[in-house]
C-alpha cells in the first residue's frame, strides 16, 4: 500500500499529464498536474493481481456481467455503504460519463430541460448540451465554507420543460456530504416536478472520518420509482481508463427501459474491467481504500494549512473526495490575474472553477490524489507565487 513512490506518468498517454500543456500551457517537464480526477499512485495490489492473472491466462474472448461480478458489487454496497441491493438491479456501463449520456438519451428528448445544482462537475452541463438538451442551472447557496440547498430558489428557476435532475453525491467540486434529510428533500423535489433523479455517487468511497455518506436509495427508498444511482470504482481505485461503471436501478420499468437501450447499442462490459472490479470490491480492496483515505487526509491537512496561510486564499474544508476547492476571491485579483500566477509562476495545472458553473468564477479545483512530495511541492510553489499578498 504505497502511495508515496513517485511514478512518472509522462509519455504514458495519461490525459492528466500528457494533455496539460495543450489545455493549460503548463509543461509536464516542470509542471504539476493537479486537474483531472485520477490519482498518481498505483491501484490496489488485488486489482493488479487480477490483471496479471488475466494476462497469464492469455485469452481475451467474449465475457459478460457474470454472477461473481454482480455479487462483488452487491457485497461492496452492503459492507461499505449499508445498502442492500439485488444483483438484477445492476446494469454495467462504459463508465459514468456513458451512464449520464444514456440517462439523457432514455429519459429525455432534445430540447428538454435538465436540472443541475451548481457549482457541480463540469461534465454534467457538457453532456446535457452535447445531447441537445437544455441546462436548468440552480445555484447552491454558499454559507461561509459550506454549500447548502435552496430548493425554493431552484423551484423558481424551472419552466416545466425539465425531465431529469442530475445530482452529485458526494458533491464535486466542494466535497460536501449530503445529509439524509437533504437527500430526501431532493427526492421530493424531483417527484413534485416529475423528474427522473439520476444520482452520481462516484466519490462515495472517499469519505473522511467525521462524515458519513448515505446513498440516495438508502435515504429515500420511497423514491425508487424515479431514482437511478450511478456508481463506479474508477475514483476509489484509479481505474477510470477501463471505462466500467454501474447503474443501480431498483425500479423494474426504469431498468427495463435502460436495458432495452443498451441492447439496441449492442453493449457488453469489458472483460478486463469486470475482472478488475470483481477484485477491487473485496476485503482486500476495502483495506486498500481505507489506507488511501488515511494518505489523503495527510495530503489534505498539509495543503489546507499552506493555502489558508496565504492572505486572500481559502481552501474549503473537505468532507469527501480528493479534490480541494480553493477560493481566490479574497485576493482582490481578477480571474485572469490569479490564473496567470497559478500556471505561469507556480506551473500548476488545475481544473478551472468557472467550468463548474455559477459559484465557481473565483475558484479552482486541485487534485490531491498524488504523492505527499508533490503536494509539498505544490504548497511551496503556491506560497512563492502568492507571497506578496498582504
Amino acid at each position: 500500500m504505497d502511495f508515496d513512490t513517485i511514478i512518472d506518468r509522462r509519455g504514458t498517454h495519461s490525459s492528466k499529464w500528457d494533455k496539460m500543456e495543450a489545455l493549460f500551457g503548463v509543461s509536464p517537464q516542470d509542471g504539476l498536474a493537479m486537474w483531472t480526477a485520477d490519482s498518481d499512485y498505483q491501484t490496489a495490489p488485488c486489482v493488479i493481481e487480477a490483471v496479471k492473472k488475466a494476462a497469464e491466462h492469455g485469452v481475451f474472448g467474449y465475457s459478460w456481467q457474470h454472477p461473481e461480478y454482480l455479487q462483488a458489487v452487491q457485497w461492496w454496497m452492503k459492507n461499505r455503504h449499508r445498502w442492500e441491493i439485488e444483483t438484477d438491479w445492476v446494469l454495467t456501463t462504459q463508465g459514468l460519463g456513458n451512464a449520464i449520456a444514456l440517462s439523457l438519451d432514455v429519459w429525455s428528448q432534445p430540447g428538454d430541460g435538465v436540472v443541475i445544482f451548481s457549482p457541480v462537475y463540469h461534465e454534467f452541463a457538457h453532456k446535457v448540451n452535447k445531447a441537445g438538451r437544455k441546462v436548468t442551472e440552480c445555484p447552491l447557496a454558499r454559507d461561509g465554507d459550506t454549500y447548502n440547498l435552496d430548493l425554493d430558489d431552484a423551484q423558481s428557476r424551472l419552466n416545466g420543460s425539465e425531465k431529469l435532475l442530475l445530482w452529485c453525491s458526494p458533491q464535486n467540486p466542494s466535497g460536501r456530504v449530503w445529509t439524509p434529510e437533504e437527500l430526501r428533500a431532493v427526492a421530493a423535489f424531483a417527484k413534485r416536478n416529475g423528474l427522473i433523479l439520476v444520482s452520481d455517487e462516484i466519490h462515495h468511497d472517499l469519505v473522511y472520518p467525521g462524515s458519513t455518506f448515505v446513498p440516495m436509495d438508502v435515504a429515500a427508498p420511497e423514491a425508487r420509482a424515479w431514482t437511478v444511482t450511478l456508481t463506479a470504482p474508477s475514483k476509489s481505485f484509479n481505474i477510470a481508463g477501463q471505462r466500467t461503471g454501474n447503474m443501480i436501478i431498483p425500479d423494474p420499468d426504469l431498468r427495463s427501459a435502460m436495458r432495452h437501450r443498451q441492447a439496441t447499442l449492442d453493449y457488453d462490459p469489458s472483460a478486463l474491467g469486470v475482472a478488475m472490479i470483481t477484485a477491487a470490491y473485496s476485503p482486500e480492496g476495502a483495506e486498500w481504500v481505507d489506507a488511501q483515505i488515511a494518505h489523503l487526509q495527510g495530503n489534505r491537512k498539509l495543503f489546507d494549512e499552506a493555502v489558508n496561510a496565504l492572505p486572500g486564499l481559502k481552501s474549503l474544508p473537505l468532507q469527501s473526495t480528493y479534490l480541494a476547492w480553493v477560493d481566490f476571491s479574497g485576493t482582490g485579483m481578477s480571474r485572469a490575474e490569479f490564473i496567470k500566477r497559478l500556471r505561469e509562476d507556480a506551473k500548476i495545472a488545475t481544473s478551472p472553477g468557472d467550468g463548474f458553473g455559477t459559484g465557481g468564477e473565483f475558484m479552482e479545483r486541485f487534485n490531491l490524489a498524488t504523492q505527499r512530495a508533490r503536494v509539498e511541492e505544490a504548497c511551496r510553489r503556491l506560497t512563492a507565487a502568492f507571497s506578496d499578498l498582504q
